[in-house]
């Protein structure tokens, strides 16, 4: 006999079109046991969008689970039950479009739809709410949770219900709630976090090039392609909810960048010069191999050391320090807001590298599209967490070379 799966899919807009996201459980048929669960912020959409998404998100989940499975859809838009049963015409060209793609996950007589009311759809409605909220306030667009995570996050409530601050079993080694320096960031309530949304700056011929381009050094402006790519940054920021605070470098790409986002969501830009690219000295303005020819024991020495700076230029290890001050400032002044901060390479680097508590040799391994956004949240107990890294989606329409 075929297992059998209920998916519970759910979509909303704050807008109807505005910013949007769906909301799919997947659970087993016979236990009712909850096996996936999944949100996700889908960017300015209509509530019929969103649902279809949600519907489509759960079918393919289901077939990953188990390609013969029979599937009960069940969703609270008797618009979307009544076009997929076949009982109502899919007239919009948007819907035929979605309708499609998701009759075609499964076949036909593997899948039902039915209609329940909003009380009893109440697990996905959660999680369409719970990726708005996170998208919005500057986190990752996406929330997936396999049943494995959902277990341990059902054993840690327990566990911290049960074991608590009791001092006696604390002294026998057992640990209570989880401290500042172990507790899982998302697990527990850590109160309202400093959003920062860190983007790199739009192209300049520099950057194109792959000339090394710090302060102190020649300051190019965006080129063309950077403008463009500065004007989808804005955008996208504008369609994730905005932000409280701008702050930017003073270099004069990272200044034209901000404008484009100033003017998008109407925020005036604060200029910090702890948030400065690296002073690559003599360097500035010669492309990595030309420096290996020019430099090679001192290119070397800098490659296999942070503590080592270019010929008058500044060292990673002085840019952390740096960096480290300015970041500081931003959260002291700016406690609790969702702050973009213009940037660089290194700046955005060394900020992750603060935040995951890691070596500043990681600045080595990461790279960092123009106008990519990274989103760090810092928390009131000084817990830091990342939601996004060099994201650069909203960068599909732009040539974007590998810069």
């Amino acid at each position: 006999m075929a297992r059998s799966l209920i998916v519970e899919a759910d979509g909303g807009s704050r807008g109807n079109p505005g910013p949007a996201a769906y909301g799919t459980v997947v659970r087993d048929g016979a236990t009712g046991e909850l096996l996936f669960e999944i949100g996700e912020y889908i960017g300015s959409a209509t509530n019929n969008v969103a649902e279809y998404r949600g519907a489509i998100a759960g079918l393919a989940k289901a077939r990953e689970i188990d390609a013969d499975a029979q599937v009960e859809v069940r969703l609270d838009s008797k618009l979307v039950v009544e076009q997929m049963s076949g009982r109502w015409q899919v007239k919009h060209p948007d819907m035929r479009e979605l309708a499609k793609q998701a009759r075609a996950i499964l076949p036909a007589g593997q899948v039902v739809y039915t209609w329940v009311p909003r009380a009893e759809n109440a697990a996905a409605d959660r999680m369409v709410n719970e990726a708005l909220d996170q998208a919005l306030a500057g986190g990752s667009s996406l929330i997936v949770r396999e049943r494995g995570t959902l277990l341990v996050e059902q054993l840690v409530r327990v566990a911290e219900d049960v074991v608590g601050d009791a001092p006696e079993l604390q002294a026998q080694g057992i640990p209570g709630k989880a401290t500042a320096a172990n507790r899982m960031v998302g697990w527990n309530d850590l109160g309202a976090p400093t959003t920062l949304l860190l983007a790199r700056h739009g192209a300049t011929d520099f950057s194109v090039e792959k000339r090394f381009s710090g302060i102190g050094g020649v300051d190019k402006p965006l080129n063309g392609l950077g403008n463009a790519q500065a004007e989808a940054l804005a955008r996208e920021i504008a369609e994730r909810g905005g932000a409280d605070v701008i702050v930017a470098s003073p270099l004069l790409r990272t200044q034209q960048t901000a404008a484009y986002v100033s003017e998008a969501i109407g925020v005036p830009v604060e200029l910090d010069e702890g948030f400065a690219e690296c002073g690559f000295g003599e360097w500035d303005g010669f492309t990595f191999t030309e420096v290996r020819e020019r430099w090679p024991e001192q290119l070397n020495a800098w490659l296999a050391s942070t503590e080592v700076a270019p010929p008058g230029g500044e060292s990673f290890a002085d840019v952390n320090r740096r960096v480290e001050a300015a970041r500081r400032d931003v959260l002291v002044r700016h406690a609790g807001k969702r702050v973009i901060i213009v940037a660089h390479v290194t700046p955005i680097k060394v900020m992750v590298s603060q935040a995951l508590e890691t070596d500043l040799t990681l600045l080595f391994k990461m790279e960092l599209s123009p106008c990519s956004l990274t989103t760090l949240a810092w928390f009131p107990d000084g817990n830091a967490s990342m939601f996004g890294f060099s994201e650069a989606a909203h960068l599909r329409g732009v040539h974007t070379p590998d810069i």
